[in-house]
């Protein structure tokens, strides 16, 4: 189904002691504005102009030093109780993204308008990870469904059955061989399948390592995250796979992705996970020979969750209620979201865990118990 959103109210919130102000968008469908405290530009007013934000663009090699005035632009679903999990780019800069909790994959055009949301043929499938494939298709994991997805520009979907049963396949990256590679959870592998949907398994070396996530890092191998047994592993396209232990067992490694430093990172959970209590609350950096730095995040409750480049090439986290930005050196900042925007969860600015030479000007994520698609827009 296809729909069009109604015009909605754009406003700012007080900033940094600065008095904020109201005002009404026109003609702008679906959008709703409002600032993250702390991340607008010194001396700036909060005033913000009713209008739409500038139009999303690929960046070029010449953008750099590029900042967000931290306004939050929002676009509620239609659909209550989607609980949209992850966004992946299209060439084109369409938007597509997994609905969890609705068992669809959504669709919509970066101003907001023409969302279409896709049901999956098998109930309860839970799609978890998008990504665009080398066949310009979009790829997703299905992980109750113990299934690959994909999903054609015009909305054609098909599966294909992972071999090992229950294998509960969670992320999913494009390979530098033109292959989709996926972790399976629950089986302890790690699955490639081709464009025309034959998938080969390989077995992790530790038993019922727990891959969580996994992302193509500059090397041409896949890195992945091994949740229960605290390492980070490495995969070449030929299967062969070496693991690096991090310095607490217990750190609970999860998603993960290729920095414009030429480092892996990834995010270190925490709170209950799966069964687990992992000591984490961290975001780490492994450099391709194995070496790990760790991050402590200042805020103590929850979890952070996913992680991406952002527009101005330093490393970006959902938590919860706020995201997050480290710099290349390591520090860690966090950004309150506004009221209505919680359950931040997916994030990217278009590299979809592939080495960053793919990022447009908006920082995309979903607001999965607000039912929203959101971005913050760099300059």
């Amino acid at each position: 189904m296809k729909y069009n959103m109604r015009i909605m109210a754009r406003k700012s919130l007080s900033v940094l002691g600065i008095i904020a102000f109201a005002a009404v968008a026109v003609e702008v469908p679906g959008l709703i504005g409002r600032q993250i405290p702390g991340l607008t530009r010194q001396g700036r007013s909060s005033l913000l102009a009713a209008q739409q934000p500038p139009a999303q663009r690929w960046l070029a090699a010449a953008d750099q030093n590029m900042q967000t005035d931290g306004v939050v632009t929002e676009f509620p679903l239609p659909t209550p109780g989607s609980g949209p999990t992850t966004i992946a780019l299209a060439p084109d800069g369409t938007l597509w993204f997994t609905q969890s909790a609705g068992n669809r994959i959504g669709r919509m055009n970066p101003d907001g308008t023409g969302i279409r949301e896709f049901p999956l043929p098998n109930p309860g499938s839970a799609p978890r990870i998008i990504a665009l494939g080398a066949d310009g298709n979009m790829w997703f994991s299905e992980h109750t469904g113990n299934r690959m997805g994909r999903i054609t520009p015009d909305g054609q979907i098909s599966e294909f059955p992972i071999p090992t049963p229950d294998s509960q396949p969670r992320a999913i990256a494009l390979g530098a061989d033109g292959n989709i590679w996926f972790g399976e959870f629950a089986g302890g592998k790690i699955g490639r399948i081709t464009p025309q949907g034959v998938i080969t398994e390989f077995s992790i070396p530790t038993p019922d390592s727990g891959p969580r996530a996994l992302a193509a890092g500059p090397d041409g191998n896949i890195w992945f995250s091994e949740f229960k047994a605290g390492k980070i592993g490495r995969i070449t396209p030929q299967g062969a796979v070496t693991e690096f232990a991090l310095p607490r067992p217990n750190s609970g490694p999860g998603d993960i992705t290729a920095g414009a430093d030429g480092a892996m990172w990834f995010v270190q959970l925490s709170g209950t996970m799966d069964g687990r209590k992992p000591d984490g609350n961290r975001v780490a950096r492994i450099t391709l020979d194995g070496t790990v730095t760790e991050y402590p995040i200042p805020s103590q409750s929850g979890s952070p969750i996913n992680i991406a480049v952002g527009p101005d090439r330093n490393v970006w986290f959902t938590k919860g209620n706020l995201v997050g930005r480290v710099t290349p050196d390591g520090v860690v900042t966090e950004f309150p979201l506004p009221a209505g925007s919680g359950g931040a969860t997916g994030i990217t600015a278009g590299s979809d865990r592939q080495p960053p030479t793919r990022l447009t000007n908006r920082l995309w994520f979903t607001a999965s118990s607000a039912n929203k698609i959101a971005f913050l827009q760099f300059k």
